[in-house]
């Protein structure tokens, strides 16, 4: 049922922008045999225009479980461009409380449309 209510949404006229993929690691958080890290990945929002020449992205996703998880959620600073005419996103922040602590996070999407 939701895919057919999503291919519905879309016949329209408005068209979609690009997403980016993303993956990293959180930095390390706690002490001795409790120091430790987690991996995440997802995609993010669609473009947000900022200007007419830059934009952003969201992005909100979990991070691996150990015995517990983080939220990693934030807004992607603006595109950076690279040769090749495509560009990424650099994004930095901190996961939601959990267990008692919080893990920093600083990584950069992957490029768009990587096959074209």
């Amino acid at each position: 049922m939701y895919y057919k209510r999503d291919r519905q949404n879309n016949c329209g006229n408005q068209k979609q922008t690009h997403t980016h993929e993303f993956l990293g690691s959180t930095k390390l958080a706690e002490e001795d045999d409790d120091r430790h890290n987690h991996r995440f990945a997802g995609v993010t929002s669609e473009k947000i225009p900022i200007n007419c020449k830059e934009h952003v992205h969201t992005l909100l996703t979990n991070t691996d479980f150990l015995d517990h998880h983080h939220e990693v959620g934030a807004t992607t600073g603006p595109n950076i461009e690279l040769a090749d005419g495509k560009h990424i996103h650099l994004v930095t922040g901190t996961t939601t409380c959990n267990d008692g602590h919080v893990h920093d996070f600083i990584f950069a999407t992957l490029i768009q449309k990587p096959l074209v």
